[in-house]
């Protein structure tokens, strides 16, 4: 059985993610989550490293569908 652990974000980040996601195939603000945690973990095994040219396309990347001020 997979054991979970709670990740916190403002809330008024939460209402941005649940209103992004109407209509999308994720279900819930801890699918896309999941998600772009999973993509970022991906992309660093991938390469070894995430280098900090890497990390801030991801940042920027984010910042733009609205999820990092």
């Amino acid at each position: 059985m997979t054991e979970y652990t709670t990740v916190s974000i403002p809330k008024d980040l939460a209402e941005r993610v649940e209103e992004t996601i109407e209509g999308t195939s994720f279900q819930s603000t801890s699918d896309l989550v999941r998600f772009l945690l999973r993509s970022i973990v991906i992309q660093h095994q991938r390469s070894g490293e995430l280098t900090e040219a890497e990390f801030e396309e991801i940042t920027e990347q984010l910042k733009g569908l609205g999820y990092l001020d």
